[in-house]
């Protein structure tokens, strides 16, 4: 396996012009990367959720500096020679500007794609207008553009997950991003089959991605395949799914002193043995 950025960046690129679907995980740091990568994913992408969660702060607030993203990109990206994407959040600012230089310092970082949102950080108003949207994804477009290599963007439509359940206005916007050349359209929220498919529909041929393992919507692979979405990423879910039982393991040490927890997590040789035997 070639590990180039270029030759990254064009793995990803093909992964969406293939047939079929594909699911691309979200390690939050570079042991779930390289623990992703042992059992066999093509592409990884980053969680702001699951970064934020490790660095004890929350997510979607902007508590977690772009500097900080960049550096567990970084690292990430380094860990591993799949092509990784970055949950570049909003850009880390208001203006197109912003969302531009994003992107430039993310390829920076040796990312090969990342994915710009629409949702503002700001509680008042969580959802910029319409007009600054699009003026936003068409900054990150020509900054992508612009680059020595492929670099696959993402845009996305966060109204359904802040409150906005409006999937007419979402569509509108997912349907600007696809005319202005976002490689890839994604609306976290979305639960049905019938909202999917309207997605699917609207922006066509371009790809769809869905996230799955947020408690709304239990779809299979195939079941995705079926209504025409091309690529399923996880959000946090992968971060939970480590996080959740350490929850609860220190909960029955605490409460009960006991340590029953340990009879069936992995081992100690077993990470030692994949951290040791890894190069790339």
């Amino acid at each position: 396996m070639t590990n180039t950025q270029a030759e990254k960046a064009e793995r990803l690129k093909a992964l969406h012009q293939r047939e079929g679907i594909f699911a691309i995980p979200n390690p939050w740091d570079a042991g779930s990367a390289k623990i992703l990568t042992h059992l066999g994913f093509e592409a990884l992408t980053t969680t702001s959720a699951g970064l934020a969660f490790s660095l004890g702060k929350p997510d979607g607030t902007g508590a977690v500096t772009r500097e900080e993203t960049l550096i567990n990109a970084r690292l990430i990206a380094e860990a591993t020679p799949l092509p990784v994407a970055g949950d570049l959040e909003n850009g880390y600012g208001d203006e197109p500007e912003a969302c531009a230089e994003m992107i430039r310092l993310a390829a920076g970082a040796g990312l090969v794609g990342g994915s710009i949102e629409d949702a503002s950080t700001d509680p008042q108003n969580p959802i910029y207008p319409f007009d600054l949207a699009v003026r936003r994804v068409e900054a990150a477009v020509k900054a992508a553009r612009g680059l020595s290599f492929p670099f696959t963007l993402t845009a996305r439509a966060e109204n359904l997950i802040n409150g906005r359940p409006d999937l007419a206005d979402t569509i509108r916007r997912l349907v600007a991003f696809a005319e202005l050349g976002a490689d890839v359209l994604f609306a976290p929220g979305l639960t049905t089959a019938e909202e999917i498919s309207a997605v699917v529909r609207a922006v066509a041929p371009k790809p769809v991605n869905v996230v799955m393992g947020l408690g709304k919507g239990d779809f299979t692979l195939d079941q995705l395949a079926a209504l025409g979405v091309k690529r399923v990423s996880l959000g946090s879910t992968l971060s939970r799914a480590a996080y959740g039982p350490f929850w609860q393991a220190a909960e029955e040490i605490g409460r009960k002193g006991s340590f029953g927890f340990a009879k069936s997590i992995t081992s100690y040789a077993e990470f030692q043995k994949l951290f040791t035997s890894q190069t790339f």
